[in-house]
């Protein structure tokens, strides 16, 4: 193999070990984003309706089933639940005001979501205007445990132990869906840039020298 053949494979190999590490360590952040309660939406805009995904994993250290699923919801004057198998939903409604105040997602008996296990509840409403919208959501198990996501960013941005899901508004010609893995597929084509930036650079320096 030449010097030049060697040079290349080297910064090859170097910058795409490197990228992999990016890559690794981006996965490994949205894994453990994804512990949580965590809200999403496809072109979620102010004032729009839209299919807001509560993706819900199951997390009891003593192996419980997640049974019970409330979430509130700003006040919404719409909102339609999708139908779950083994899951029942209850929409609490103010019928003076005519809003929607909360939903609650109840398991069949001898159904839940394990620890080893997610499910995603979906549920159409019309979002406020904003540029934000919370979810405080809270999570029972079939051991009695009461976990409530409803805690805010900590005051030095970190995230508290049981943050409150929050969905990102933005307007309609900017809206993008946000999820792990438009994450992963955007830092693996960096991962290849990179790779083939290194390439041509070791290209270029062997036609000058």
């Amino acid at each position: 193999m030449s010097s030049f053949a060697k040079a290349s494979s080297r910064a090859f190999i170097t910058v795409a070990a490197a990228a992999s590490t990016v890559l690794v360590g981006g996965l490994a952040t949205a894994a453990t984003a994804s512990a949580h309660v965590h809200a999403d939406a496809e072109h979620a805009a102010p004032g729009s309706t839209a299919i807001v995904t509560f993706r819900v994993p199951g997390e009891s250290e003593t192996g419980a089933l997640t049974t019970e699923l409330s979430v509130k919801l700003p006040d919404v004057t719409s909102a339609r639940t999708e139908v779950m198998p083994g899951w029942s939903a209850r929409l609490d409604r103010d019928v003076a005001a005519g809003t929607v105040q909360s939903v609650t997602w109840t398991a069949a008996p001898g159904t839940g979501i394990s620890s080893d296990q997610f499910a995603l509840f979906q549920i159409s409403v019309k979002l406020p205007e904003g540029e934000s919208v919370s979810f405080p959501a809270t999570q029972t198990y079939s051991d009695g445990t009461v976990v409530r996501w409803d805690q805010p960013p900590l005051a030095d941005g970190g995230e508290p132990e049981y943050p409150v899901p929050v969905l990102e508004l933005t307007e309609p010609d900017a809206a993008q869906p946000a999820t792990a893995d438009a994450t992963a597929r955007w830092l693996a084509g960096g991962a290849l840039a990179l790779a083939a930036a290194a390439v041509a650079a070791a290209v270029l320096t062997r036609r000058r020298s």
